[in-house]
């Protein structure tokens, strides 16, 4: 039995939505504010903490209808019924979907939710909605406080008082703001697998309960998922998490340890045969720290009684008896230390440790988690005393046949490299146990939400669930749909293949940017966010990412773009070519016959191939924008006026668009190569001899000199690039 989907909607910005699961991990990616979050906390409240629900909880474009529910009762006469059926509420109320899937062997963990008596295996789908508790109360207790506080308020104005502040409850969502909790609880629903929806444009469609639809009696999850959480704020307070388990599993490793020690080793608990001896020692102890004691304090002890204290029952003496527990051991600061020097590393050196607290935070986190994993792991399975007292209650005890892990943000006080290290075990020690290792039925799913490029680069990428930001309509609030790259990488072997390889090579900042620019080569990778730092501004203050790769493959990503529907900018090269006459690089000139060498330009945007349509071609961008060389205005002493060329590359565009600058450089390269150049006195032979300059040319390196000039921010950017980013500066800015 294995999670299969869950559907999410009316929870924050996730309106409504589709999170597929993997078998084993499954990591929440996506840019900043675009519901990895609220994904995540619709999962923790509403399958284990929904008295922690709250209004804002509930996505805010919905409270225009709730409210209305609410004014619709107050504008009634007092003799009319009002409408408290759930019909009015349930498009409107929080919901999670929880769809399994389950054999019929596994029948007796799921009797209670199967739809009908022919289910055959299959899926299983259980609705967890947070709804009044009871409509009719809910109506009397508001329409009463409002009421009231408009009595209240008619009385003080009667009394001539200016009445600035407007009393509670304003309206329906003022009056939750503070009763929420009372009025509201989550139930559980059975739902139809044969009336599940496809998706429609990303967007989920939960299927609709019947008034007739009645809630389950008892929870379902019990003993069918055991559920455990390792929250973000680790050591600090988390608004989702309980104080119980704040004490138990956020604190330093030395707490954690004490914790596991109780419930699953402390031979006073249930004792066995092997922990005969540990308990004899501890009584051997007790009783030689009670002879010392006794002998220390005899003469105060001799003293009190002589006070003839305390006077009753035949003056009973004082004795002194210790209370020896193991856990005493660990209850102190120092109880975990890691050593730094062991022994014999220096010849008749002791070892040498630190308390834990002085151990690097990074350190101690990877530590604190991965133990964290290792509890949750052995409280499922009852491994040792949390075993045997079940075991004493029942003879055969019952494990849940699922394990849900959920794991905020990992990477918090988490290097690069550890990050990789957690996401790369994490899994493996969640299984580490020899019922898991031999009884397959029992399955652990993990989830995990982050924002780091490094777990995404480390984890496979059919695991990925991109959270896909979707602008508002009116009168609404942004929402945000999931794109599952199981689809994208599993269904297109040959785009997932050189996508899959392309992102290994590089950062996954893609996951997580606002927008992603795909550049040419090595000196726009340098040169371009130079660009943006000095000449636009509100572009900068957004999380974009540069990604270099050759223009001619940027298509091959098209299909991982599209469906993370991300704002993309490609700056690449005409790339000329001269079919008729077989020349693979020839200058760009209008009239030719020319074509460009670049798939990416014949095959996607602006789709075209002949070099005259490419320099006059209009591109209407929804999401993608393409920018290469066109045409530019030149004139140089020889020229009676002005012409038109056309750049072959992007250092001969940003020439031509910093004659002034080049001129008066004393570099090496091609700088000093292009610096000659421009002195040429035509434009035609400008260009010519800029095109002959690219042959051998270290392209970084002149790359590096440029952003090593003494004012780098009169760099002109070239026209074509300034007219991209532009585009993109004013969509994000949208």
């Amino acid at each position: 039995m294995y999670i299969k989907f869950v559907e999410v909607a009316n929870f924050r910005k996730l309106k409504s939505c589709r999170i597929d699961f993997s078998l084993k991990e499954t990591v929440f990616v996506g840019a900043n504010n675009s519901g990895k979050t609220s994904a995540m906390d619709a999962l923790i409240l509403l399958l284990k903490r929904p008295n922690k629900i709250v209004t804002q909880d509930i996505t805010l474009s919905n409270w225009h209808a709730i409210n209305k529910i609410g004014d619709a009762w107050l504008a009634m006469t007092e003799k009319a019924e009002p409408d408290v059926s759930i019909a009015l509420w349930q498009e409107h109320l929080p919901q999670l979907d929880l769809w399994l899937q389950a054999e019929t062997s596994e029948i007796h963990y799921v009797a209670d939710i199967i739809p009908n008596l022919d289910w055959n295996g299959g899926e299983l789908g259980i609705r967890l909605r947070f709804e009044p508790k009871d409509i009719s109360k809910l109506f009397q207790d508001f329409t009463t406080a409002y009421k009231a506080a408009k009595a209240i308020t008619a009385a003080g104005e009667k009394e001539e008082m200016k009445m600035i502040l407007t009393l509670w409850p304003k309206t329906l969502w003022d009056f939750l703001e503070r009763e929420l909790s009372t009025h509201f609880t989550v139930r559980a629903y059975a739902l139809d697998p044969a009336a599940l929806k496809p998706l429609v444009d990303g967007v989920a469609q939960p299927q609709v309960l019947l008034p007739e639809n009645l809630p389950l009696s008892s929870d379902p999850l019990k003993g069918l998922i055991k559920i455990d959480i390792i929250n973000a704020q680790r050591n600090f307070s988390d608004p989702n998490a309980e104080t119980e388990e704040m004490t138990k599993l956020n604190g330093n490793l030395s707490s954690q340890l004490r914790e596991y020690y109780t419930k699953h080793l402390d031979p006073s608990a249930s004792p066995d045969i092997g922990d005969l001896a540990a308990l004899e020692a501890l009584e051997a102890a007790r009783d030689s720290f009670d002879t010392r004691l006794m002998a220390s304090f005899k003469s105060p002890i001799e003293e009190l009684q002589d006070l003839n204290y305390p006077g009753f029952g035949g003056n009973p003496t004082i004795r002194l008896s210790s209370k020896v527990k193991p856990i005493d051991g660990l209850n102190h600061g120092s109880a975990v230390q890691f050593d730094l020097l062991n022994p014999g590393a220096v010849a008749g050196a002791p070892a040498l440790s630190l308390p834990e607290k002085y151990n690097g935070l990074g350190y101690q986190n990877l530590i604190s988690m991965v133990f964290k994993l290792m509890r949750f792991r052995d409280e499922w399975m009852q491994v040792g005393k949390s075993l045997k007292k079940i075991a004493d209650a029942k003879d055969d005890p019952e494990f849940q046949p699922l394990h849900l892990v959920l794991v905020e943000e990992p990477e918090a006080h988490l290097h690069a490299q550890v990050q990789q290290v957690f996401i790369k075990k994490a899994y493996k020690v969640l299984r580490a146990n020899n019922k898991l290792l031999h009884h397959q039925e029992f399955h652990t799913q993990m989830v995990v939400s982050t924002h780091s490029n490094h777990i995404a680069h480390e984890i496979e990428f059919t695991s990925l669930r991109y959270f896909k930001r979707r602008e508002a309509l009116i009168g609404g609030v942004p929402t945000s749909t999931v794109v599952d790259l199981e689809a994208v990488f599993g269904e297109k072997p040959a785009t997932s293949k050189f996508a899959a390889r392309y992102l290994r090579t590089t950062h996954c900042d893609l996951f997580f940017a606002d927008a992603v620019i795909l550049v040419e080569g090595p000196a726009e990778r340098m040169l371009v966010p130079h660009f943006i730092r000095n000449h636009y501004p509100a572009l900068d203050a957004c999380y974009v990412a540069i990604l270099e790769i050759n223009g001619s493959h940027a298509h091959r990503l098209r299909p991982l773009i599209e469906a993370l529907g991300i704002y993309t900018l490609i700056i690449t090269d005409l790339d000329a070519v001269d079919p008729a006459n077989n020349r693979k690089a020839v200058i760009p000139v209008k009239g030719k016959n020319f074509e460009t060498g670049n798939t990416t330009l014949k095959k996607w945007i602006p789709a075209k191939e002949k070099i005259d349509e490419l320099a006059s071609a209009v591109t209407t961008p929804d999401k993608v924008e393409v920018a290469y060389q066109r045409p530019v205005k030149s004139q140089f002493s020889g020229d009676k006026k002005p012409v038109h060329l056309i750049p072959y590359t992007f250092e001969i565009a940003l020439a031509l668009d910093n004659v002034a600058l080049f001129k008066t450089l004393a570099g090496t390269g091609m700088i000093k190569t292009f610096a000659a150049a421009l002195t040429k006195p035509t434009a035609a032979e400008v260009n010519i001899a800029l095109f002959d300059g690219l042959v051998d040319s270290k392209k970084a390196q002149f790359a590096l000199d440029l952003l090593y000039l003494e004012d780098p921010s009169k760099l002109i950017t070239p026209a074509y690039i300034a007219t991209g980013l532009t585009w993109l500066q004013q969509i994000l800015a949208k």
